[in-house]
């Protein structure tokens, strides 16, 4: 269960007339490079879900934004939760077990969904909430103050939750407020003109997690674990994966590879359902006498639309 309230004597030293509240990102990670947001903020009113763009990255009644990282073996090297604005500690929980929801005994997270967590308070009614944090990791107590930036925890797998990341919830008088969209204004396929983030993280409308090669079409698990990658052997099949988020129906995956010959394979694969993590591959048994000695490249490609979304190139030798 959460634990702490805020004594009044140390609220009585928060901002309490501060109108806006503005954050910074809640990850030690930049997300536009290894780290990324998976799903924000739920802004249809019905059954429906959408984001602040009218984009599809959001499920029916997502409640905060979630920054997600590539895989396991990140989450179990070590990233930092930080705090996105000064405060102070309202609540904490830890000793939740890092492990996908509804897997194994004892899994059942229900009243406990964020998992291992941190609440902070603002003043003026806002507050932050941290979701989803490793087991043990939790560095701040009840009724701390904390600058922004400083550690809270590490990014975890805890409570209801398929992949590692920080599920960060804005709230201002206990209702739901869309750091990227505050004012409920945003234009369909535009950013809002006006934001809580000192540096508003930039939107991508899906993308490429990770490419990778393989000598066979990787365990979907080993993926996201982070250890599908492979060394290429010159008999082996050569096998080119891509991990993707935020895919569109209709999107194109286009996969190609290329030796020291020249090209082994191009193939379009169109995807036909809109889905916030999948995978797909390619792959090329061994010629006869094996592959020619030198450099392989990999190039996967994310078109919508016929224009790119995103592209990521990977290279291997085959000696």
């Amino acid at each position: 269960m959460w634990r702490g309230l805020v004594p009044a004597a140390l609220a009585c030293a928060l901002p309490l007339h501060a109108q806006e509240l503005t954050l910074t990102p809640p990850l030690d990670c930049d997300p536009a490079a290894a780290c990324y947001i998976q799903q924000y903020v739920d802004t249809d009113p019905g059954p429906g879900a959408r984001d602040f763009t009218c984009g599809s990255l959001s499920y029916d009644g997502h409640k905060g934004t979630d920054f997600a990282l590539p895989s396991r073996a990140m989450m179990e090297e070590g990233v930092d939760v930080v705090a996105a604005a000064p405060g102070l500690v309202r609540a904490t929980r830890d000793g939740m077990a890092d492990r996908p929801a509804g897997s194994g005994a004892g899994s059942d997270v229900t009243g406990r969904e964020c998992g291992n967590g941190v609440v902070l308070n603002h003043g003026d009614g806002w507050e932050t909430q941290y979701c989803h944090m490793k087991l043990g990791s939790i560095a701040v107590i009840e009724g701390a103050a904390v600058t922004a930036g400083q550690r809270l925890g590490q990014v975890g797998l805890s409570g209801q939750t398929a992949f590692p990341h920080v599920h960060l919830s804005v709230r201002r008088d206990g209702e739901v407020v869309d750091p990227f969209d505050p004012g409920g204004e945003a234009r369909c396929g535009g950013p809002a003109d006006e934001t809580l983030w000192s540096d508003p993280p930039a939107y991508r409308p899906g993308g490429i997690i990770a490419a990778g090669f393989s000598d066979a079409v990787p365990d979907y698990d080993a993926i996201k674990a982070g250890t599908a990658a492979r060394d290429l052997g010159p008999d082996a099949p050569v096998v080119l994966w891509a991990y993707l988020f935020g895919a569109r129906a209709g999107d194109v995956l286009k996969l190609s590879l290329a030796g020291a010959d020249g090209p082994i394979l191009v193939q379009d694969v169109t995807l036909d359902r809109t889905q916030a993590q999948l995978f797909r591959a390619v792959g090329k048994r061994a010629p006869q006498g094996g592959w020619p000695r030198g450099r392989v490249t990999g190039t996967a490609t994310l078109l919508r639309d016929g224009r790119p979304v995103d592209q990521v190139e990977v290279d291997s030798a085959l000696d």
